[in-house]
Parts: structure tokens; sequence; C-alpha cells
């Protein structure tokens, strides 16, 4: 066959592009078929956020009242959090700790102690007693309290140096 100057090019460029789109036609279902698999797993995913967007908004609506019940006391307790003096707490209860802690401890120690030495004092006492019992039981015991009495002591009246003039 007769070549024709500038044909042959243009044949060639025509047969290369015309195998170019033929290839892109054949990849095409399979470029479609993954497309629509990108599409479906999206559809996918905003049903999933739109189930999840459906169970937030049921979550917030029933926390949105109770939120705004608390938010009077929210600003009450933040103005009392911003006082100075809340930065002093653990100073003092440091200070309690150290100071007041132990005078509590001893208190506890002094009624143990108190109380030990009451039922020392009563036993004391009940010995006492039956030594007094049995005493007065002795002959001669009456004599014992009929012993003389101290002299009296003459308080001078108020005014007076207590010196007897002369």
């Amino acid at each position: 066959m007769a070549k024709l100057p500038g044909i042959d090019g243009v044949f060639g460029s025509v047969i290369g592009v015309l195998q170019a789109q033929t290839e892109a036609l054949a990849t095409l279902p399979g470029a479609v078929t993954s497309l629509s698999a990108a599409v479906r797993g999206l559809a996918e995913t905003v049903q999933t956020m739109n189930r999840m967007v459906t169970r937030i908004d049921g979550i917030v609506s029933e926390l949105e009242e109770p939120l705004k019940a608390l938010a009077p006391g929210m600003a009450r307790m933040a103005a009392v959090l911003d006082d100075p003096m809340i930065e002093q707490i653990p100073a003092t209860l440091k200070q309690v700790q150290a100071d007041i802690l132990p005078v509590l401890r001893t208190l506890a120690d002094t009624h143990e102690r108190v109380a030990f030495i009451a039922g020392s004092t009563e036993r004391i006492m009940t010995f006492v007693d039956e030594t007094s019992r049995t005493l007065a039981g002795l002959p001669g015991a009456a004599l014992l309290g009929r012993r003389k009495s101290p002299p009296k002591v003459i308080v001078p009246p108020e005014g007076s140096t207590g010196v007897p003039s002369s």
C-alpha cells in the first residue's frame, strides 16, 4: 500500500487515541463500581452520624433543664471559690492538725486520768470508811471523840489593827 506523507502520523495518532479511549472505557466499570462502593460507605457513615446526632440530641434535651437549674448555684459557688480565703484553707487545716488535734488528744487522755483518779479515790474512801467502822468498834474508841477542841481564834473587827490599845 502506498504511503501518503503526513497521513501515517495522523492515522497513528488517531489509532493511539482510540486505543486509549478503549482502555479507559474498559476500566470505567471498575471505577464506577469503586465509586458506588465509596458512595454507599459515605451513605452508611451519614446514617450512623444521623443516629448519633439523634441520640445526642435526646441526651442534651434530658440534661438541658437540670443543667439550667444548676446554673445559679454554680455561679454562687464560683464566687465563693474566687474568695482569697479559700487559698488559706490548706494552711489553716495544717495549723489545726499541728495545734488543736494534740490538745484534743490530751483532753481525751485527761478524761481517762480523771476517771482513774476518781476510781482510786472511791477505793480509798471505801478503805477509810471501813477503817473508821473498824476503829469505832474498838473498846475506848468513844474516848477518842471527846478530845479537846482547838482554841477558838478571835477575829478583830474591821478597821482595827488587831493590837490591843494601851
